[in-house]
């Protein structure tokens, strides 16, 4: 039987367990809840709980502090083998859709489209190409609303040649109800690339493959408030959202009928994982984003060869010399917000190379400057709100193994790099 890990990204089971007990249907969660559904463990320290950290550590069966990739967009120069590689040099064929933070070293990968922040090939055919380049351009200046004609003609030829036509009018539904409903516009992602994945599992017929979905992580970080068992003392302002909307409920509906398909498919086997999972945060923090990269570097007057933006509020600066690094991290580092705290309270000198936070947690007003050069800047003309965080990080995840499977599965509460040692031994590796 031919396998599929299907990465549920950061997905709370309790909170499923609730709505399911309140009276909703969830049959596909309640299936996995009832057939022996396992815990996860991850990292201890907070900093280290991280997706980007979790799954490669699933790829690669290794935890943090043995392949130590801490920043999204990383494996790149990681040297450990992925389980990608070594199902291929074991004789099988091999497929992968957003795998986050996995770099394609496959030799003939039935299909390859990598995640929006890791810059690495794909399978090489025109429409991963394009799908890839379309996908990364539309993830990363989703706070900027901001769409490419480029990127719509890649999407919708896409679309049209690898999704069944069916399947179009709910595409559709939740690409044009996004406009609206933000939250649906990660909905439309996930379900774009689930049907992307039918198609191509159909036509390509990989021995394994695996898929990453990732609305359900950012409608929890964005939205956990808003929901009937979130915090009872925390709700998101009505200028944020409606409080009638529960886009939790809305988003376990979604990947209930996703994975329906999963689970019912009597070709393949399943492993279904979450990495981690987010429980509702306690306090409220706002989340921003620069606007423009290269225009915001250019008004501190600072010499680099290019900056790459990465999620939310992430990016990485590129140097011809460490020198200039090092005078580019002491500005940073020393630009304070209404001359209190620090805009970038993460500033990683790699050497020539700078990976920066954007870590300010208050309301950006009218009245919110920081001081160059002896002159007050609005902070505004330079940042695009993102969100309220409403999720955070816990290292309980979960995950769940299809019969022929529960032979290899780790222990109850194994930290989830044991799930790679099941796909290895499953594919007697």
């Amino acid at each position: 039987m031919k396998l599929l890990l299907i990465e549920l990204n950061e997905i709370n089971f309790e909170v499923a367990k609730k709505y399911i007990s309140s009276g909703n249907k969830l049959n596909s969660f309640q299936k996995m809840i009832i057939n022996d559904l396992q815990e996860t463990s991850a990292e201890e320290s907070y900093e280290h709980l991280e997706p980007w950290i979790q799954w490669p550590s699933i790829h690669t069966g290794l935890k943090y502090k043995e392949h130590n990739v801490f920043r999204l967009g990383d494996f790149v120069n990681c040297k450990e083998d992925q389980l990608f590689e070594k199902i291929e040099n074991a004789g099988f064929k091999v497929g992968s859709i957003s795998a986050m933070n996995a770099t394609n070293r496959l030799k003939n990968p039935s299909y390859f489209i990598p995640d929006p922040w890791t810059e690495t090939a794909t399978d090489g055919s025109f429409l991963s190409k394009a799908l890839s380049d379309a996908i990364s351009q539309t993830v990363n200046d989703n706070s900027k609303s901001k769409i490419t004609f480029k990127s719509i003609i890649s999407l919708i030829t896409a679309t049209l040649v690898l999704v069944n036509p069916f399947k179009l009018p709910k595409l559709f539904f939740f690409g044009i109800s996004s406009i609206a409903k933000p939250w649906r516009k990660a909905l439309f992602l996930d379900l774009l690339l689930h049907e992307i994945h039918k198609t191509l599992i159909k036509r390509k017929n990989p021995d394994f493959s695996t898929i990453f979905y990732n609305a359900g992580a950012h409608i929890q970080h964005h939205y956990f408030f808003n929901s009937e068992f979130s915090n009872k003392n925390l709700k998101n302002p009505t200028w944020y959202i409606g409080k009638e909307y529960d886009p939790v409920l809305e988003m376990l509906k979604v990947y209930d009928n996703i994975l329906e398909y999963y689970l019912n498919n009597p070709e393949y086997e399943v492993i279904i994982a979450t990495g981690l999972s987010q429980k509702p945060f306690e306090d409220i923090k706002f989340y921003y984003r620069l606007i423009d990269h290269e225009k915001f570097l250019n008004k501190l007057g600072i010499n680099y060869l290019r900056v790459q933006p990465r999620m939310s509020r992430d990016f990485l600066i590129s140097f011809e010399n460490v020198e200039d690094a090092l005078i580019c991290e002491r500005i940073l580092k020393r630009i304070l917000v209404n001359n209190s705290k620090n805009l970038f309270g993460e500033v990683d000198n790699r050497g020539k190379d700078l990976f920066v936070v954007l870590t300010y947690p208050h309301e950006i007003t009218e009245e919110t400057f920081f001081t160059l050069n002896g002159k007050d800047i609005m902070l505004k003309d330079f940042v695009t709100f993102v969100a309220i965080k409403n999720g955070e990080h816990q290292s309980k995840g979960y995950a769940y193994f299809s019969n022929k499977l529960h032979k290899h599965m780790p222990k109850n509460n194994s930290h989830v790099s044991e799930i790679h040692n099941a796909i290895t031994g499953y594919f007697q590796i």
